[in-house]
């Protein structure tokens, strides 16, 4: 697996509280690849699956509604500095959050790059805490077991090659192959997740 492991291997779910957390903040930190790589060290028996979800899915929501609370603060004028987007398509996308509302929180878990404005959007779009509240954890209660078993599936389906080829050509080849099969994956989410939207 990637370098993480050892990092996860090391610290364990403090690890990866701290970058789920981190992730839903938004800084660019590896969630969906921590959570993968924990899948599979689920699959090693090297994490338990269930303190693993609740870790996750803990550090995901207090993530998620710090970014609300700070959307709720600073409006319009922290997204477009804190991420970069051009004033008009943060206007669209908070007339969608406005239009949608819990499911648009709910859905935005699951699209790589939404994820991270879920929260400041809601709170830039005055939608009540409590609504933002049920509607993340929903995303993260069904997101995280997800992204999870998605680790523990290459896990079972190519562990044993895995470990093998980690063994001949060591871990900077196998986090590569790792890297390529959670990109695919990422990908075809992604492309599914705008066909829906187009339809």
């Amino acid at each position: 697996m990637p370098d993480l492991t050892p990092l996860i291997s090391q610290w364990g779910y403090a690890a990866i509280f701290l970058i789920v957390l981190l992730g839903n903040l938004g800084l660019p930190v590896p969630e969906e690849t921590v959570l993968t790589v924990s899948g599979y060290l689920v699959w090693q028996g090297r994490l338990e699956p269930i303190k693993l979800v609740v870790v996750a899915v803990t550090s995901a929501a207090i993530g998620d509604n710090s970014a609300y609370w700070l959307g709720r603060r600073y409006g319009r004028l922290a997204l477009s500095r804190w991420v970069g987007i051009r004033p008009e398509r943060i206007a669209w996308m908070q007339g969608f959050v406005r239009r949608h509302g819990m499911l648009a929180v709910f859905l935005a878990r699951f699209v790589v790059g939404l994820r991270v404005m879920a929260g400041p959007l809601a709170g830039s779009t005055g939608m009540s805490p409590a609504r933002f509240f049920i509607a993340n954890l929903a995303g993260a209660a069904v997101y995280v077991p997800i992204a999870v078993a998605v680790g523990y599936a290459i896990g079972y389906g190519l562990g044993d090659r895995i470990e093998r080829l980690r063994r001949l050509a060591g871990d900077a080849a196998v986090g590569v192959v790792v890297a390529l099969v959670i990109a695919a994956v990422a990908v075809w989410l992604w492309l599914s997740a705008r066909s829906r939207a187009r339809s």
